[in-house]
């Protein structure tokens, strides 16, 4: 049986004539963390909203845990079992944190069309059990989330990601705009996924985090991925390198 989770062949993004992604050859394995890097525009974001299917793909073939797919939409990936962290984060303003978690998993007492009731109870509870496991300190969950920081708002993002990641889990710079202290807790929650044996990809310009981080080091460069490294065989050096232009002139299978 293959350990593969998932496999990306020959993927590509157009826009007009403009080539986002090119040719895209990857691999992630069970239980890997892959750190995704590259400069502005270099397709890393790209590459996650084909595999999600946020947009549809120009070209290419997607292999998610065994088989072929061909998602419809984001709906249709988290249902597979790709929890994402979008740098949108995709929440809702006017509801709280529960009703955040829960927003398109909500739990009833009892369904009937119109009449359903939510079980609100279960969710906050629920909620709370998330974010003790995570880490994740919100003063009031009952507040709405427009009333959060940003750092706030990112880790809550976050934690509903890792409370009901299953298959893989991919977050797109996820610390970008936080702060020391947020960004240890993040990194701490990426550790909890490795000790659950759940794969990341994890977009990052922060090397530092990336080498901590992860098994495997992912370069794109124009579109293309230029180079696959072992963490432990390379260094920051050769990733800049990569990155620049100054080594992998030609695409790298990953």
């Amino acid at each position: 049986m293959s350990d593969i989770i998932l496999e990306t062949r020959g993927l590509s993004k157009r826009y007009g004539g403009v080539h986002a992604l090119e040719d895209a050859n990857f691999i992630l394995r069970k239980g890997e963390h892959v750190a995704v890097v590259g400069d502005n525009g270099a397709g890393k974001s790209t590459f996650v909203r084909q595999v999600t299917a946020v947009e549809q793909r120009s070209a290419g073939h997607v292999f998610f845990d065994g088989q072929e797919v061909d998602f419809a939409g984001p709906l249709e990936a988290r249902e597979a079992g790709i929890e994402t962290v979008f740098q949108t984060l995709a929440l809702a303003d006017d509801l709280d944190v529960p009703s955040n978690l829960f927003l398109g998993r909500e739990l009833y007492k009892f369904r009937m069309g119109p009449f359903s009731i939510l079980d609100r109870k279960a969710m906050r509870d629920r909620t709370l059990e998330a974010l003790k496991t995570t880490a994740v300190k919100i003063p009031n969950v009952d507040n709405p989330i427009r009333n959060m920081s940003g750092g706030q708002r990112q880790c809550v993002s976050i934690a509903r990601t890792a409370a009901f990641a299953s298959k893989l889990v991919i977050m797109d710079e996820p610390t970008a705009a936080l702060g020391v202290q947020e960004t240890a807790q993040v990194e701490n929650i990426i550790r909890g996924l490795k000790e659950r044996d759940i794969p990341m990809i994890l977009i990052s310009h922060n090397l530092r985090q990336v080498f901590d981080l992860v098994d495997r080091i992912v370069v794109f460069r124009r579109g293309r991925i230029v180079a696959s490294l072992n963490k432990d065989e390379t260094d920051g050096n050769d990733i800049v390198s990569y990155i620049t232009g100054v080594k992998g002139g030609e695409p790298a299978n990953a």
